[in-house]
């Protein structure tokens, strides 16, 4: 066959060269075509024949046939022998593949047989797996139900384990809570009971269980034993507190606080019996604080130094009325009525421990009332501290404080309000205020604020007795005797001393502060001051000695007020004016005494010019008695200047610097008349009895070195 098959398509391959190489006309050929052929057949219709023939004219085959004009007939016989031979060839080549082919039917009859096999084995192996799958799926349904149903008894057995564990009363917790003593074991056991009690009062399920009604009379015979325990327990040890010499806060810290629980457990289960216990603790604290604090004070007060009474004034005469002594009584024990003095140590040492009476009582040591008032309050407010604190860590309620110190405050304001109304020490109360002030600060810093409302009560009552006493001073320089105040003595009055020493002890207590109200009480007495001195000074007779009794008088108070404020007040400027002013006027005066004529001459003629033309120009013979004098006695006079100025001023630094203004201005005087002289005609004449600048010059620096 496959021979066959090659000789056709090598002979078609054949004609189709041939038909490549041929050119022929299609029409003419078909013209033959009907002319010979087709004219004897009547049953063939050759409509359409040319519309086939241009259709078929690309075939090769076709073209081949016609290019050769072969008949159709013949070529149709020829077509037909070839299959018949084609046929023939391959029936023969079958018949020899017979053997081959029966094996190959075989062959295939067999392996249909074993797939028919495997079908039906793989039929039922899906079967198998069908059924397999389902009881997976029933298996995994049953799994998850099991799994349910053992989380469900799980969770169940959890809950009936906890509910079994909270209901049930183990007999130790009753052996402990009935018999035990209360220590740790037994604090822990009142928690487990604390526990059930709250179990089988919250939960609404539990109420209903039956297994409540076995439990719950037990477990109320235990709360009552407990709690009656417990109270007995708590009450015990509140009798501590009260044995005299018991250190209070190391009792609270290391016993009381230790067992803070069993307070939780009567508020919690035993509200009558907290109550109760609150209310024994408030009565036993009350009554204890209460006594030491009086105790305290009743130490303290025999520290006491008494600094100033009613009398103690700035304005109040203090002299011994005797013909026969005419010096100051000595001020007691009051050294300090105006001066701060020491007594600003106490606001350095703010925090420092309070006092302990026995001890400054065995060392004959006396206070003023400000050491006193600290010492008193330091102890407050750490008494205060301690108590709030446990107050709060033991009971858990803040407001328990303010009934226990209900008492002490009681004492303290008992003990306050009989002294204050006494205290006539402005400077006193002043550093008392300050005191509470910085107390405040302490407390805040504590952050503690049980004690703000008395620490703001106790500086309400201090400002208005300060301002009492103030305007005790104020008046009593207003209405001051001058009469019986006055002493023939220039140097700095003891009133004037007074003022400045209490002005400046103010000033020194209100720098950090800036107090207004303070500052315009302080101008109010400078004013009353300077009223009563021009009145003082009015009483000398000479001009010369008021003068310099305002000036000693103003030195010395700058200088007390510039260890104050060293950076100057307006207090001090005013009085820096007023001795400035005081101090030119001196030195007038002082030139006055010596040097008149000349001072005169200088004023009046100096100026003039002795060419103009004048009604009495300045002459050689005017002049020349004034330049004489001056160059006979100006050392003398200097000399004279100078130890009046020692004996005027008490303060000899600001004597030799009036000297110097004084002996400054002389020359300037002399100066100018010398520029006088050489304008008048015949002036060079009194040039040998001119002193000479530098002579005067000389004489200024010789007296500058002695300060």
């Amino acid at each position: 066959m496959a021979r066959v098959a090659t000789n056709k398509e090598g002979h078609s391959y054949d004609e189709n060269n041939d038909a490549q190489k041929m050119v022929f006309d299609l029409g003419a050929f078909v013209g033959d075509l009907t002319v010979e052929e087709d004219a004897s057949s009547d049953d063939i219709s050759l409509e359409g024949l040319q519309q086939e023939l241009e259709e078929c004219k690309n075939d090769d085959v076709v073209a081949n046939i016609l290019s050769k004009g072969t008949k159709l007939r013949e070529y149709t016989k020829g077509v037909e022998n070839n299959i018949r031979q084609v046929e023939l060839d391959s029936i023969q080549d079958y018949i020899k593949e017979s053997d081959n082919l029966v094996s190959l039917h075989d062959q295939i009859r067999d392996c249909d047989s074993i797939l028919s096999q495997m079908e039906t084995l793989l039929s039922g192996f899906q079967a198998e797996i069908g059924s397999i799958s389902s009881d997976i799926k029933i298996l995994q349904e049953k799994s998850m139900d099991m799994g349910l149903k053992l989380k469900n008894r799980k969770m169940t057995e959890s809950k009936l384990a906890k509910f079994v564990e909270d209901i049930i009363v183990p007999p130790k917790m009753v052996d402990i809570i009935v018999d035990g003593e209360v220590n740790d074991e037994y604090m822990r056991t009142l928690e487990i009971l604390s526990k059930k009690l709250k179990f089988v009062e919250v939960d609404l399920m539990v109420k209903t269980s039956k297994a409540l009604k076995d439990v719950q009379p037990e477990l109320e015979k235990l709360r009552q034993k407990a709690v009656s325990k417990v109270f007995d327990f708590v009450v015990q040890k509140l009798y501590a507190l009260r044995k005299p010499k018991t250190n209070i806060q190391i009792l609270q810290q290391n016993v009381l606080l230790k067992y803070k629980y069993v307070v939780s457990f009567l508020k919690e289960h035993g509200k009558e019996v907290y109550i109760e216990v609150r209310g024994a603790y408030i009565d036993t604290m009350n009554k204890v604080l209460s006594a030491h604090f009086r105790a305290y004070i009743q130490a303290l007060e025999k520290l006491q130094l008494d600094i100033a009474t009613s009398s103690d004034l700035i304005g109040v005469e203090t002299r011994n009325t005797s013909l026969f002594s005419r010096g100051r009584e000595p001020l007691k024990n009051r050294s300090a009525v105006f001066a701060l003095g020491e007594r600003r140590k106490i606001l350095k040492e703010i925090e420092e421990p309070a006092l302990i009476p026995h001890i400054a009582e065995a060392s004959s040591m006396k206070y003023p009332y400000e050491v006193l008032f600290r010492s008193l309050h330091k102890l407050l407010m750490d008494t205060a501290t301690s108590e709030y604190h446990f107050c709060d860590d033991f009971f858990g309620e803040e407001s328990i404080f303010y009934d226990i110190f209900a008492g002490p405050f009681s004492v303290i304001d008992e003990h306050f309000n009989s002294i204050l109304p006494n205290c006539y020490d402005a400077i006193g109360v002043m550093l008392m205020i300050r005191i509470i002030h910085q107390h405040q600060l302490i407390m805040s810093r504590r952050r503690i604020p049980c004690l703000d409302s008395y620490l703001d009560k106790v500086n309400i009552a201090l400002w208005p007795r300060f301002k009492m006493v103030f305007d005790l001073h104020l008046n009593s320089l207003r209405t001051a005797n001058v009469k019986t105040l006055w002493e023939d003595d220039v140097h700095p009055h003891y009133v004037m001393r007074r003022y400045a020493e209490f002005t400046a002890s103010l000033i020194h207590l209100n720098v950090e502060y800036g107090d207004g109200q303070l500052e315009l009480n302080l101008e109010r007495l400078r004013m009353a001051i300077d009223d009563l001195l021009i009145k003082l000074a009015k009483s000398f007779p000479r001009a010369k000695l008021q003068t310099v009794f305002l000036i000693n008088n103003y030195d010395m108070t700058i200088a007390v007020l510039k260890e104050a404020d060293p950076e100057g007040g307006k207090i001090q400027m005013h009085f820096e004016e007023l001795l400035k002013s005081n101090t030119a006027l001196f030195v007038e005066e002082l030139l006055l005494e010596h040097f008149s004529d000349l001072i005169k001459f200088v004023k009046t003629r100096a100026s003039e010019d002795p060419s103009a033309s004048s009604e009495k120009p300045i002459t050689v013979a005017e002049v020349e008695p004034l330049v004489k004098d001056f160059g006979s006695r100006w050392k003398a006079a200097i000399e004279l200047m100078h130890k009046d100025v020692i004996t005027s001023f008490s303060n000899f630094l600001c004597g030799m610097e009036i000297l110097r203004a004084a002996l400054t201005q002389l020359l300037l005087y002399y100066t100018r008349l010398s520029d006088s002289i050489k304008r008048i005609v015949g002036g060079s004449a009194l040039n040998k009895d001119l002193v000479s600048i530098s002579s005067i010059m000389y004489e200024i620096r010789k007296y500058s070195r002695t300060f």
